[in-house]
């Protein structure tokens, strides 16, 4: 409560009046007594005499003022002055760049290269749209010293459509994919070469149709769901059918959020024939693969942990083989020096289901062949047991990020690419020592790897990656066509506002492949392939803000390494082109 300024005087009197009451009792005396205090005078100077000073007020200033009333009369004035509207002054506004719904590039280079892209997307209304884009790239081969034709297509075709709401997000996709392709790695004896290469037919060809779609919820127990449903052709009969569903829940349990994700993963198909063409009836193989994986996240000071698991129940569609696997996935971060330093470590497995189309799809060059059950080519998951990891990650400053890893990974059904024996001079065009299979082994793997990411502008971007690889085997003799170091770094600069470059350098470290000529070896030692190093560049201009030129150089020091046994890649190669971004 706040008291007036009197109000506080009043109180303060009224209580030294009532102290003063009772400092003494009624009808007592005290008595007096006379006290003569003798000091000799100080002077000080506070004692001196001040003469004060006052103002003289004249009597018309110190006058009583008087009130003055005012009143405004106003008439219309002509005028023909306009206030500007005020600007800051040495304030420049960047202009914000358009950004192009669609874009077209087209480049040409040699070895009869084309490469062709075509995107374009258009909103039909406030909340959904419509997609599309066309892939192509081709050549026209003409590798030195290979004497069977080593052209090569892959065209592509997607659309989609989707739908964004306030409380989700949903697009379908159709999808249609060709590819052609030649077996050119022929290792023939001189007297076969001379017979036989111009009744070696090595085309073949590819055909996928594709059809997905993915939602996200905003609310609810429903995070996303996503499902793809592939339909995988090649020109020697075989087909398959690969179709999973993906949704992910997101759970409160005691206060806990769980999130959990669910899998159904099947696929089926079959082979016309087996390598040596003895069969009388097609090669079936098929798996449906049901995973539940749930997981949770604690949080306490700088720690992060994820706590989860994963269990797989595999069904083999062809026979009575069903397996149950248990996989860890528990993870965990230490913030040691903030966000300069990150400590991170975990174990994790999965089962992958692997596929005729995605074997094809890591080498284009496999045989359509495939064994029995129980042969060392028939279709297969790949039971991931654990991957042990960790590492380092952070930032040495604002513009450089490092991330250090070691891990040591168990596997078992690991599939490896493996060159295919020459039998027989009337073999299918695939059978002269020009196919790949694919091969399975039990296997443990340990790496190490560093990738350091540094932005020293907005001008200027740069990367480099590297790893080492040690593999132990239990039924192969090695490793077949996997390096045990991969190094490669990149750079991309702006040299000007319309002129860019940018550099990729890529090293691939020894591998190990086979083959066997039976006709005149019955066993042969694994072959060395070389390491090899390959550098990339490109240039280009931006004309305005639509119209980009650029020169793209692919394997500049011409080296004729082998990425697969046999199989030498191009040369020195050049595309020029043009890239056009527009709006409809």
């Amino acid at each position: 409560m706040n008291f007036n300024f009197q109000n506080k005087i009043t109180i303060a009197l009224f209580l030294i009046a009532f102290q003063f009451s009772f400092a003494q009792k009624k009808d007592e005396n005290i008595g007096s007594e006379v006290v003569n205090v003798v000091k000799p005078y100080t002077p000080t100077i506070s004692d001196a005499f001040k003469v004060p000073e006052s103002a003289v007020l004249e009597e018309e200033g110190n006058a009583k003022k008087e009130t003055v009333k005012y009143a405004i009369f106003s008439f219309p004035v002509a005028s023909t002055f306009t206030p500007s509207k005020g600007k800051a002054e040495g304030v420049e506004k960047t202009k914000k760049a358009h950004l192009y719904n669609n874009y077209a590039t087209l480049g040409i280079g040699n070895y009869g290269t084309l490469n062709a892209e075509l995107f374009v997307n258009q909103e039909l209304g406030n909340n959904d749209y419509v997609g599309g884009m066309f892939r192509h790239l081709s050549s026209q081969g003409g590798i030195k010293g290979v004497e069977l034709d080593n052209t090569y297509y892959n065209t592509a075709v997607d659309l989609t459509y989707g739908i964004k709401d306030s409380d989700l997000s949903w697009n379908v996709d159709l999808g249609y994919q060709n590819q052609l392709y030649n077996w050119y790695g022929s290792t023939l004896s001189p007297v076969d070469r001379s017979t036989l290469i111009g009744s070696i037919k090595p085309e073949h060809s590819y055909n996928t149709i594709s059809l997905g779609s993915r939602i996200n919820f905003n609310e609810g127990v429903f995070d996303n769901a996503n499902f793809k449903f592939n339909h995988f052709t090649d020109s020697y009969g075989s087909s398959e059918n690969r179709f999973y569903v993906k949704p992910s829940l997101r759970l409160e349990i005691m206060d806990e959020l769980i999130k959990t994700n669910l899998i159904v993963d099947y696929v089926g198909g079959n082979f016309s024939k087996n390598k040596d063409g003895s069969n009388l009836e097609v090669i079936k193989y098929g798996y449906t693969n049901f995973g539940i994986s749930p997981s949770f996240v604690i949080q306490q000071d700088d720690w992060t942990l994820n706590l989860g698991a994963s269990v797989f129940y595999s069904r083999n569609n062809e026979n009575s083989n069903n397996k149950l696997f248990v996989y860890p996935q528990v993870n965990a971060s230490l913030k040691v020096v903030g966000d300069l330093m990150i400590f991170y470590t975990g174990a994790e497995g999965n089962l992958q289901q692997n596929t005729y189309m995605d074997f094809v799809n890591g080498n284009p060059f496999l045989t359509p062949t495939m064994e029995n059950a129980n042969a060392p080519g028939f279709i297969r998951p790949t039971d991931q047991q654990y991957d042990i990891f960790a590492g380092l990650k952070g930032k040495l400053t604002n513009n450089v990020s490092y991330n250090i890893k070691g891990s040591y990974v168990n596997v078992r059904n690991k599939a490896l690419y493996k060159s295919n024996d020459y039998t027989s001079s009337t073999n299918e065009n695939y059978g002269f020592g020009n196919g790949m299979q694919v091969v399975y082994d039990d296997m443990r793997t340990l790496s190490f790897s560093g990738d350091l990411k540094a932005s020293f502008s907005e001008d200027v971007t740069f990367g480099i990656n590297g790893t080492f690889i040690k593999f132990t085997n239990d039924f192969q003799q090695e490793a077949w066509n996997l390096p045990q170091v991969k190094l490669n770094s990149t750079i991309d600069f702006n040299v000007t506002e319309q002129w860019f470059a940018g550099a990729a350098v890529f090293f691939v470290g020894e591998r190990k492949d086979t083959q066997v000529n039976s006709i005149f070896v019955t066993n042969a030692a694994p072959i060395t392939l070389d390491s090899y190093f390959d550098v990339n560049a490109h240039v280009g201009y931006k004309y305005n803000e639509q119209l980009t030129a650029f020169i793209r150089a692919n394997n500049i020091t011409n080296q004729a390494y082998q990425t697969w046994l046999n199989y030498p890649v191009q040369g020195f190669q050049i595309v020029v082109g043009a890239n056009y971004k527009f709006d409809f």
